[in-house]
């Protein structure tokens, strides 16, 4: 069984939002991947961005740089 992570989880409120953001991480090679929503969150969309949570600065910057509206920030075990 593999060993569960504590991992930044970024949702968003419509799927053109977390697309939107893809798009900006892949353009900037900023780290993480759209994965779907895990279960113990609540979110519109059911995509979130998947990251290191030690990379959670860079990425806020992206987000408000890229005009990307999230909808939440979590720490989750994945």
């Amino acid at each position: 069984m593999r060993r569960k992570e504590t991992k930044l989880i970024i949702t968003f409120s419509s799927t053109t939002q977390a697309m939107a953001f893809e798009d900006a991480c892949r353009e900037r090679g900023a780290p993480g991947r759209l994965i779907p929503v895990p279960r113990s969150i609540t979110a519109g969309c059911g995509l979130a961005w998947c990251a290191d949570p030690s990379e959670r600065e860079a990425l806020v910057k992206l987000l408000r740089e890229s005009g990307t509206e999230e909808e939440a920030l979590h720490l989750c075990e994945i």
